[in-house]
Parts: structure tokens; C-alpha cells; sequence
């Protein structure tokens, strides 16, 4: 029969451990908890609270990647004003809202190039692209490189 792992058997195995053991667990321990403990300044400077209209909105830009996104339709979706609403998006994630849609739509065909042999044109259309000259030039601006660098890269990488 198993026996079961109890309080008073855990603390009698953990008396069995030598010294280096035990403090080596525990510093594994602390270690991983402190990936879940911080300070209230790590998580929101100035206990800023984000607004939910942005946080719709960035949701709906998740969603809608492939479909047109203008800045008129995303204040008009949370009815705001356009001025006010880009302020606010930039307030709260750092960027306006076509350098964060066009983020996104990067990250989305990075992701498509690494997994997939695709033609870039698919791609394109795929993340919400009209065009493959204006797809190339955003993901040049946004990474650095062009599409087929990336692709060629992360083949690189893949075969070692």
C-alpha cells in the first residue's frame, strides 16, 4: 500500500535531507515565489486603473486584426472622440492606436512566417494587410528586417 504524504511524514522526510539539500530547496522555493510577489509599484505605477474602453478596444483590435481598423472606427465603437480616444490609448499602452494595430498585425505575421511557408502575400492579407508593399514596408519598420530576413532567420535557427 502507498503511503500517503502527510504533515507529520513531510517534516520527518525533510529532517533526513542534509543541510546543503535543504537550503538548496528552499532557495528554489524563494525563488519561485518570487516570480509571483511584487511590490505594488511593479504592477500598476500611480495605481493607474485602465480604463475598460481601452481595454475593449484592445481586445477588439485582437480579434478584428484581419478586418480594416481606422481610428475613427475604434472611438466610435467606445464613443469617444477620435483626439481624445488616441490620447487616452497612448496614455495607457504607450503607443498610438494604428502603431499598436500594426504591432499586433506584425506579431500576428511574424508568427505565420515562423510556422508556415506561406506566400508573404497570404500573410499579408491574412493579418490585415491591402497590400504587399505597405505589409513589407510596416514589418521593416516595426522589426528591423524585411519579411524574407525574418523567414530566413528563423530557419537559421530552426536548423541547428
Amino acid at each position: 500500500m502507498k503511503k500517503m504524504c502527510t504533515t507529520e511524514n513531510t517534516g520527518e522526510l525533510n529532517n533526513l535531507q542534509n543541510d546543503a539539500a535543504y537550503l538548496e530547496t528552499q532557495g528554489i522555493l524563494f525563488q519561485l515565489l518570487s516570480r509571483f510577489v511584487g511590490s505594488e509599484k511593479d504592477v500598476l505605477p500611480d495605481k493607474q486603473v485602465i480604463p475598460s474602453k481601452v481595454l475593449d478596444t484592445i481586445a477588439y483590435i485582437q480579434i478584428n486584426l484581419k478586418q480594416p481598423l481606422t481610428i475613427t472606427q475604434l472611438a466610435a465603437r467606445v464613443n469617444q472622440n477620435q483626439d481624445y480616444f488616441s490620447r487616452q490609448f497612448l496614455q495607457y499602452t504607450g503607443m498610438r492606436p494604428l502603431s499598436y494595430v500594426h504591432e499586433k498585425r506584425i506579431e500576428r505575421a511574424q508568427y505565420l512566417i515562423a510556422t508556415s511557408s506561406a506566400p508573404y502575400l497570404d500573410i499579408a492579407e491574412e493579418v490585415g494587410f491591402e497590400s504587399l508593399p505597405h505589409f513589407s514596408k510596416v514589418f521593416k519598420k516595426v522589426t528591423g528586417m524585411t519579411p524574407a530576413q525574418y523567414r530566413q532567420q528563423h530557419r537559421s535557427v530552426n536548423t541547428i
